[in-house]
Protein backbone atom coordinates (compact mmCIF):
# COMPACT_ATOMS: atom_id res chain seq x y z
CA UNK A 1 0.00 0.00 0.00
CA UNK A 2 1.18 3.52 -0.96
CA UNK A 3 0.08 6.68 -0.17
CA UNK A 4 0.01 10.08 -1.67
CA UNK A 5 -2.18 13.27 -1.39
CA UNK A 6 -4.47 15.29 -3.94
CA UNK A 7 -5.14 19.13 -2.80
CA UNK A 8 -7.50 18.03 0.10
CA UNK A 9 -7.21 14.27 0.25
CA UNK A 10 -5.00 12.15 1.69
CA UNK A 11 -4.95 8.43 -0.45
CA UNK A 12 -4.07 5.23 0.31
CA UNK A 13 -3.56 2.99 -2.56
CA UNK A 14 -4.53 -1.00 -2.48
CA UNK A 15 -1.75 -3.01 -2.82
CA UNK A 16 -3.20 -5.70 -5.26
CA UNK A 17 -6.68 -5.18 -7.07
CA UNK A 18 -9.85 -7.64 -6.78
CA UNK A 19 -11.10 -6.84 -9.80
CA UNK A 20 -10.19 -10.05 -11.43
CA UNK A 21 -12.37 -11.70 -8.97
CA UNK A 22 -15.78 -10.34 -9.93
CA UNK A 23 -17.93 -12.25 -12.50
CA UNK A 24 -19.27 -8.79 -14.31
CA UNK A 25 -22.10 -10.96 -16.16
CA UNK A 26 -23.71 -12.38 -12.90
CA UNK A 27 -23.64 -9.37 -10.54
CA UNK A 28 -26.27 -9.04 -7.59
CA UNK A 29 -27.41 -5.61 -7.48
CA UNK A 30 -25.04 -3.67 -4.77
CA UNK A 31 -23.46 -6.50 -3.79
CA UNK A 32 -19.53 -6.50 -5.16
CA UNK A 33 -17.52 -3.12 -4.25
CA UNK A 34 -14.63 -1.92 -6.00
CA UNK A 35 -11.25 -1.64 -4.80
CA UNK A 36 -11.18 1.83 -2.61
CA UNK A 37 -14.01 3.86 -0.13
CA UNK A 38 -13.83 7.72 0.30
CA UNK A 39 -14.49 8.44 4.28
CA UNK A 40 -14.04 11.99 6.31
CA UNK A 41 -15.13 12.00 9.68
CA UNK A 42 -16.34 15.03 11.13
CA UNK A 43 -15.72 16.27 14.89
CA UNK A 44 -14.96 19.20 17.27
CA UNK A 45 -17.02 21.11 14.89
CA UNK A 46 -15.87 20.51 11.75
CA UNK A 47 -14.65 18.04 9.43
CA UNK A 48 -11.33 16.20 9.77
CA UNK A 49 -8.76 14.98 6.95
CA UNK A 50 -10.96 13.33 4.16
CA UNK A 51 -9.29 9.91 3.19
CA UNK A 52 -9.76 7.30 0.27
CA UNK A 53 -8.44 4.05 1.47
CA UNK A 54 -8.75 0.30 0.28
CA UNK A 55 -12.55 -1.01 0.75
CA UNK A 56 -12.73 -2.35 4.11
CA UNK A 57 -15.03 -2.50 7.33
CA UNK A 58 -15.44 0.08 9.95
CA UNK A 59 -15.04 0.05 13.76
CA UNK A 60 -17.97 1.85 15.68
CA UNK A 61 -19.17 1.74 18.94
CA UNK A 62 -22.46 0.03 19.48
CA UNK A 63 -23.46 3.16 21.43
CA UNK A 64 -22.98 5.32 18.54
CA UNK A 65 -26.00 7.19 17.94
CA UNK A 66 -26.72 6.45 14.31
CA UNK A 67 -28.30 2.78 15.79
CA UNK A 68 -30.68 4.05 18.30
CA UNK A 69 -31.71 7.81 16.78
CA UNK A 70 -31.25 7.16 13.17
CA UNK A 71 -29.34 10.01 11.86
CA UNK A 72 -28.25 8.48 8.60
CA UNK A 73 -28.64 9.80 5.12
CA UNK A 74 -27.57 8.91 1.40
CA UNK A 75 -27.73 9.30 -2.32
CA UNK A 76 -27.38 7.00 -5.34
CA UNK A 77 -25.93 7.73 -8.38
CA UNK A 78 -23.96 6.26 -11.32
CA UNK A 79 -20.87 6.51 -13.42
CA UNK A 80 -21.21 5.31 -17.16
CA UNK A 81 -18.39 4.07 -19.66
CA UNK A 82 -18.93 5.25 -23.40
CA UNK A 83 -17.50 2.55 -26.16
CA UNK A 84 -14.20 5.36 -26.14
CA UNK A 85 -13.40 4.17 -22.40
CA UNK A 86 -14.46 7.98 -21.38
CA UNK A 87 -16.05 7.81 -18.03
CA UNK A 88 -19.04 9.95 -17.38
CA UNK A 89 -21.36 10.66 -14.18
CA UNK A 90 -25.44 11.99 -14.55
CA UNK A 91 -25.95 15.39 -12.83
CA UNK A 92 -23.77 14.86 -9.93
CA UNK A 93 -24.11 18.38 -8.69
CA UNK A 94 -27.73 17.49 -7.72
CA UNK A 95 -26.99 14.69 -5.86
CA UNK A 96 -24.35 16.99 -3.51
CA UNK A 97 -27.00 19.29 -3.08
CA UNK A 98 -29.73 16.68 -2.13
CA UNK A 99 -27.65 15.10 0.20
CA UNK A 100 -27.04 18.59 2.00
CA UNK A 101 -30.74 19.52 1.93
CA UNK A 102 -31.25 15.63 3.10
CA UNK A 103 -28.42 16.29 5.98
CA UNK A 104 -29.77 19.72 7.26
CA UNK A 105 -33.58 17.80 7.75
CA UNK A 106 -31.83 15.59 10.01
CA UNK A 107 -29.33 17.79 12.05
CA UNK A 108 -26.28 16.71 10.77
CA UNK A 109 -24.07 19.07 9.15
CA UNK A 110 -23.48 19.71 5.67
CA UNK A 111 -20.58 18.27 3.56
CA UNK A 112 -18.58 20.45 1.57
CA UNK A 113 -19.35 20.65 -1.91
CA UNK A 114 -15.58 21.03 -3.08
CA UNK A 115 -14.44 18.35 -0.99
CA UNK A 116 -17.65 15.89 -2.44
CA UNK A 117 -17.01 16.52 -5.82
CA UNK A 118 -13.37 16.47 -5.73
CA UNK A 119 -13.61 12.61 -3.75
CA UNK A 120 -16.17 11.59 -5.83
CA UNK A 121 -14.52 12.40 -9.20
CA UNK A 122 -11.00 10.61 -7.61
CA UNK A 123 -12.24 7.79 -6.38
CA UNK A 124 -14.05 7.46 -9.35
CA UNK A 125 -10.80 7.32 -11.77
CA UNK A 126 -9.24 5.16 -9.09
CA UNK A 127 -11.45 2.36 -9.72
CA UNK A 128 -12.36 3.46 -13.27
CA UNK A 129 -11.35 -0.36 -14.34
CA UNK A 130 -14.64 -1.10 -12.07
CA UNK A 131 -17.30 1.06 -14.78
CA UNK A 132 -18.15 -1.66 -17.37
CA UNK A 133 -18.96 -0.53 -20.92
CA UNK A 134 -22.35 -1.81 -22.67
CA UNK A 135 -25.79 -1.39 -22.05
CA UNK A 136 -26.93 -2.16 -18.84
CA UNK A 137 -23.70 -2.24 -17.16
CA UNK A 138 -22.51 1.02 -14.71
CA UNK A 139 -20.66 1.90 -11.45
CA UNK A 140 -23.56 2.49 -8.74
CA UNK A 141 -22.24 5.28 -6.07
CA UNK A 142 -23.61 5.72 -2.59
CA UNK A 143 -22.51 8.70 -0.77
CA UNK A 144 -23.94 8.40 2.71
CA UNK A 145 -23.31 10.06 6.03
CA UNK A 146 -24.55 8.81 9.86
CA UNK A 147 -23.77 9.63 13.29
CA UNK A 148 -21.09 7.94 15.10
CA UNK A 149 -20.72 9.42 18.33
CA UNK A 150 -21.13 6.81 21.43
CA UNK A 151 -24.05 7.77 23.89
CA UNK A 152 -27.81 7.12 24.00
CA UNK A 153 -28.78 10.21 24.99
CA UNK A 154 -31.42 11.58 23.02
CA UNK A 155 -29.71 14.15 21.12
CA UNK A 156 -27.96 14.83 17.53
CA UNK A 157 -25.15 13.68 17.49
CA UNK A 158 -21.64 15.97 18.01
CA UNK A 159 -19.67 13.49 15.52
CA UNK A 160 -20.51 11.72 12.05
CA UNK A 161 -18.76 10.05 9.32
CA UNK A 162 -19.04 10.61 5.14
CA UNK A 163 -18.12 8.04 3.25
CA UNK A 164 -18.57 6.90 -0.81
CA UNK A 165 -18.68 3.25 -1.99
CA UNK A 166 -18.67 2.02 -4.89
CA UNK A 167 -20.56 -0.93 -6.73
CA UNK A 168 -20.12 -2.52 -10.31
CA UNK A 169 -24.39 -2.98 -11.16
CA UNK A 170 -26.81 -4.91 -13.92
CA UNK A 171 -30.08 -3.41 -14.35
CA UNK A 172 -31.89 -3.22 -11.62
CA UNK A 173 -35.33 -4.74 -12.42
CA UNK A 174 -35.75 -7.31 -15.19
CA UNK A 175 -38.95 -6.45 -17.28
CA UNK A 176 -41.84 -4.81 -16.18
CA UNK A 177 -43.45 -4.80 -12.43
CA UNK A 178 -46.56 -5.22 -11.01
CA UNK A 179 -47.57 -3.36 -7.81
CA UNK A 180 -50.35 -2.29 -4.78
CA UNK A 181 -51.72 0.93 -4.52
CA UNK A 182 -51.22 1.33 -0.28
CA UNK A 183 -55.01 1.66 1.52
CA UNK A 184 -52.89 1.24 4.93
CA UNK A 185 -49.27 2.46 5.05
CA UNK A 186 -47.60 5.14 4.49
CA UNK A 187 -44.22 6.24 3.02
CA UNK A 188 -43.94 9.60 4.63
CA UNK A 189 -46.37 12.59 6.26
CA UNK A 190 -46.67 16.16 6.09
CA UNK A 191 -43.98 17.74 7.61
CA UNK A 192 -42.19 14.22 8.36
CA UNK A 193 -38.85 13.25 6.27
CA UNK A 194 -40.67 12.32 3.22
CA UNK A 195 -38.54 14.55 1.09
CA UNK A 196 -35.36 13.66 2.40
CA UNK A 197 -33.56 10.29 1.35
CA UNK A 198 -33.50 9.47 5.23
CA UNK A 199 -32.50 6.00 5.58
CA UNK A 200 -34.90 5.10 7.88
CA UNK A 201 -37.27 5.88 4.87
CA UNK A 202 -36.66 3.01 3.18
CA UNK A 203 -36.63 0.81 6.23
CA UNK A 204 -40.40 1.93 7.26
CA UNK A 205 -41.01 0.61 3.82
CA UNK A 206 -39.61 -3.19 4.15
CA UNK A 207 -42.45 -4.30 5.96
CA UNK A 208 -45.20 -3.35 3.97
CA UNK A 209 -43.39 -4.60 0.31
CA UNK A 210 -42.79 -7.88 1.65
CA UNK A 211 -46.81 -7.99 2.47
CA UNK A 212 -47.12 -6.77 -0.99
CA UNK A 213 -44.84 -9.29 -2.25
CA UNK A 214 -46.52 -11.98 -0.71
CA UNK A 215 -49.29 -11.42 -2.97
CA UNK A 216 -47.52 -11.47 -6.28
CA UNK A 217 -46.48 -7.51 -6.19
CA UNK A 218 -42.95 -6.52 -6.53
CA UNK A 219 -43.42 -3.05 -5.38
CA UNK A 220 -46.25 -0.35 -3.51
CA UNK A 221 -47.73 2.98 -4.67
CA UNK A 222 -47.76 4.77 -1.98
CA UNK A 223 -50.27 6.93 -0.95
CA UNK A 224 -50.84 9.77 1.04
CA UNK A 225 -51.10 9.33 5.06
CA UNK A 226 -54.04 11.62 5.66
CA UNK A 227 -56.92 9.34 3.82
CA UNK A 228 -54.98 7.46 1.07
CA UNK A 229 -56.53 9.34 -2.04
CA UNK A 230 -53.29 10.49 -3.25
CA UNK A 231 -50.82 8.42 -5.20
CA UNK A 232 -47.30 9.55 -4.41
CA UNK A 233 -44.51 7.34 -5.31
CA UNK A 234 -44.02 4.19 -6.37
CA UNK A 235 -41.52 1.61 -4.28
CA UNK A 236 -38.41 3.91 -3.81
CA UNK A 237 -38.71 5.57 -7.01
CA UNK A 238 -40.71 8.68 -7.58
CA UNK A 239 -44.34 7.38 -10.35
CA UNK A 240 -45.75 9.00 -13.32
CA UNK A 241 -48.97 8.24 -14.90
CA UNK A 242 -49.64 8.69 -18.52
CA UNK A 243 -53.46 8.85 -19.22
CA UNK A 244 -54.16 9.72 -23.18
CA UNK A 245 -50.85 11.73 -24.01
CA UNK A 246 -50.28 13.74 -20.86
CA UNK A 247 -48.27 12.63 -18.04
CA UNK A 248 -49.19 13.26 -14.59
CA UNK A 249 -46.88 12.92 -11.50
CA UNK A 250 -46.93 14.11 -7.64
CA UNK A 251 -45.83 17.47 -7.01
CA UNK A 252 -42.67 17.93 -5.14
CA UNK A 253 -43.60 18.56 -1.22
CA UNK A 254 -42.04 17.76 2.29
CA UNK A 255 -43.63 13.62 1.65
CA UNK A 256 -42.00 13.93 -2.01
CA UNK A 257 -38.27 13.48 -2.84
CA UNK A 258 -36.95 15.54 -5.26
CA UNK A 259 -35.59 12.75 -7.91
CA UNK A 260 -32.72 13.26 -10.26
CA UNK A 261 -34.25 10.94 -12.84
CA UNK A 262 -37.56 12.32 -12.15
CA UNK A 263 -36.60 15.95 -12.78
CA UNK A 264 -34.39 14.61 -15.77
CA UNK A 265 -37.98 12.91 -16.97
CA UNK A 266 -40.16 16.35 -16.92
CA UNK A 267 -37.94 18.23 -18.79
CA UNK A 268 -37.13 15.70 -21.64
CA UNK A 269 -40.86 15.91 -21.53
CA UNK A 270 -41.11 19.38 -22.35
CA UNK A 271 -38.61 19.54 -25.00
CA UNK A 272 -40.19 16.70 -26.44
CA UNK A 273 -43.64 18.63 -26.33
CA UNK A 274 -45.66 16.22 -24.53
CA UNK A 275 -48.07 17.56 -21.70
CA UNK A 276 -46.56 17.37 -18.04
CA UNK A 277 -48.80 17.86 -15.37
CA UNK A 278 -47.27 18.14 -11.53
CA UNK A 279 -50.20 18.00 -9.58
CA UNK A 280 -51.89 15.95 -6.79
CA UNK A 281 -53.36 12.79 -8.24
CA UNK A 282 -56.10 10.85 -6.93
CA UNK A 283 -56.41 7.10 -6.81
CA UNK A 284 -59.50 7.33 -8.01
CA UNK A 285 -58.86 9.19 -10.91
CA UNK A 286 -56.70 6.54 -11.94
CA UNK A 287 -59.09 3.65 -11.52
CA UNK A 288 -61.26 5.51 -13.74
CA UNK A 289 -58.91 6.06 -16.11
CA UNK A 290 -57.79 2.40 -16.08
CA UNK A 291 -61.58 1.55 -16.53
CA UNK A 292 -62.22 3.55 -19.55
CA UNK A 293 -59.19 3.26 -21.62
CA UNK A 294 -57.45 6.40 -21.31
CA UNK A 295 -55.02 5.02 -18.85
CA UNK A 296 -52.01 4.28 -21.18
CA UNK A 297 -49.14 3.59 -18.94
CA UNK A 298 -47.51 4.08 -15.27
CA UNK A 299 -44.05 3.91 -14.84
CA UNK A 300 -41.58 4.76 -11.79
CA UNK A 301 -38.23 6.56 -12.22
CA UNK A 302 -35.68 6.41 -10.00
CA UNK A 303 -31.56 6.27 -10.43
CA UNK A 304 -31.03 2.54 -9.63
CA UNK A 305 -33.72 1.24 -12.20
CA UNK A 306 -33.91 4.80 -14.64
CA UNK A 307 -37.21 4.08 -16.06
CA UNK A 308 -39.29 0.93 -14.84
CA UNK A 309 -42.43 0.17 -16.80
CA UNK A 310 -45.38 -1.22 -14.55
CA UNK A 311 -47.72 -3.67 -16.26
CA UNK A 312 -50.81 -3.77 -13.52
CA UNK A 313 -51.45 -2.39 -10.41
CA UNK A 314 -53.99 -3.58 -7.79
CA UNK A 315 -56.48 -1.75 -5.89
CA UNK A 316 -59.63 -2.90 -3.29
CA UNK A 317 -58.09 -6.59 -4.37
CA UNK A 318 -59.02 -5.44 -8.23
CA UNK A 319 -56.07 -6.10 -10.59
CA UNK A 320 -55.93 -3.62 -13.41
CA UNK A 321 -53.89 -4.74 -16.45
CA UNK A 322 -52.20 -1.78 -18.73
CA UNK A 323 -51.55 -3.08 -22.41
CA UNK A 324 -48.34 -2.64 -24.00
CA UNK A 325 -47.95 1.07 -26.20
CA UNK A 326 -45.96 1.14 -29.39
CA UNK A 327 -45.30 4.63 -28.46
CA UNK A 328 -44.09 3.66 -25.22
CA UNK A 329 -43.29 7.11 -23.14
CA UNK A 330 -41.32 4.51 -21.08
CA UNK A 331 -39.78 3.09 -23.65
CA UNK A 332 -38.64 6.75 -24.87
CA UNK A 333 -37.64 8.33 -21.76
CA UNK A 334 -35.12 5.52 -20.97
CA UNK A 335 -33.48 5.62 -24.11
CA UNK A 336 -33.11 9.27 -24.16
CA UNK A 337 -31.75 9.17 -20.64
CA UNK A 338 -29.11 6.40 -21.12
CA UNK A 339 -28.31 7.92 -24.76
CA UNK A 340 -27.37 11.12 -22.62
CA UNK A 341 -25.67 8.99 -19.88
CA UNK A 342 -23.66 7.04 -22.17
CA UNK A 343 -22.37 9.67 -24.86
CA UNK A 344 -24.25 8.24 -27.36
CA UNK A 345 -26.29 11.56 -28.79
CA UNK A 346 -25.88 15.92 -27.80
CA UNK A 347 -26.16 16.47 -24.42
CA UNK A 348 -28.27 20.11 -24.94
CA UNK A 349 -29.10 20.16 -21.05
CA UNK A 350 -25.66 19.89 -19.95
CA UNK A 351 -26.33 16.61 -17.47
CA UNK A 352 -22.98 14.85 -18.15
CA UNK A 353 -19.97 15.29 -16.57
CA UNK A 354 -16.78 13.50 -17.94
CA UNK A 355 -14.45 12.30 -14.87
CA UNK A 356 -10.84 12.66 -16.56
Amino acid sequence: MNSSTTEKIKIQKADKSRIDQVDFENLVFGNVFSDHMFECDYKDGSWQTPTIRPYGSITLSPAAKVFHYGQAVFEGMKAFKDEDGKVWLFRPDQNAKRINKSSVRLAIPEFPEEIFFEALTTLVKMDRDWVKSGEGNSLYIRPFVFATQAGVGASPSTEYKFMILMSPVRAYYAGDIQVEIAEHYSRSANGGVGAAKAAGNYAAQFFPTNLAREKGFQQIIWTDASNHEYLEEAGTMNVFFRVNDTLLTAPISDRILDGVTRKSVIALAKRDNIAVEERRVLVSEIVEASKNGSLKEIFGAGTAAVISPINAFSFQNTTHNLEKQDDSYAVKFKKELTDIQRNRCEDPFNWRFEVV
